[in-house]
């Protein structure tokens, strides 16, 4: 059975704008543009029974779409560290989100997360990276953000264990209600087409 993880994915412009974040940092393997997401929840490899009571309780989630914005980098690993991220603006309506699919994969049975959620897009993974290298590539790409974009669904993806970074498989989708305030933009777009 694949790793399987819950994500949101990156629309492409953006996934564009992250791009542009690339190179400069020796001992980084960038992660592939079409690989970029926001980890919700990470599940592991589970049995088929498993996955399914998972996947029937994640249709099951009632929540309206929301807005996101990237913004700043970072790494993990303070005195050594693994990956460059970028950040993700708070948002209630995420961790809300987040808080929901943790929860429900913990009354199937799965063991908490360990890690505190910390919403980001892993851009690189880092092999015997100086530290002074890294603070150096951070401290110039500081200033980083993107537009904010709609958050239309969450997927369940998998990865296979011996490949970190990709590639990922999308498995579900699960889409999030449209809210009132786009669906209210949508109808003035639509009226005033009609003159």
């Amino acid at each position: 059975m694949p790793r399987l993880f819950t994500a949101l994915e990156i629309p492409r412009h953006i996934a564009l704008s992250l791009s542009l974040l690339r190179g400069g940092l020796p001992g980084a393997r960038w992660i592939d543009v079409d690989n970029y997401h926001i980890t919700l929840r990470f599940i592991g490899d589970v049995d088929g029974r498993t996955a399914d009571e998972i996947v029937d309780r994640l249709d099951r989630i009632d929540r309206e779409e929301f807005q996101l914005t990237l913004t700043g980098i970072g790494s993990f690993g303070s005195k050594k560290p693994h990956s460059i991220w970028a950040g993700v603006s708070p948002s209630p309506e995420l961790q809300a989100l987040q808080g929901e699919i943790d929860r429900i994969c913990m009354r199937v049975g799965l063991a908490p997360d360990p890690r505190k959620f910390t919403p980001h897009v892993t851009l690189a993974r880092l092999k015997n990276s100086r530290l002074d290298d890294v603070v150096q590539y951070l401290s110039g790409r500081g200033n980083f953000h993107t537009m904010s974009f709609t958050v239309p669904r969450f997927v369940l993806m998998s990865s296979k264990e011996s490949v970190g970074g990709g590639p990922y498989l999308t498995e579900e989708v699960f889409p999030l209600q449209e809210s009132l305030a786009s669906y209210a933009a949508g109808e003035l777009a639509s009226e005033s087409s009609v003159f």
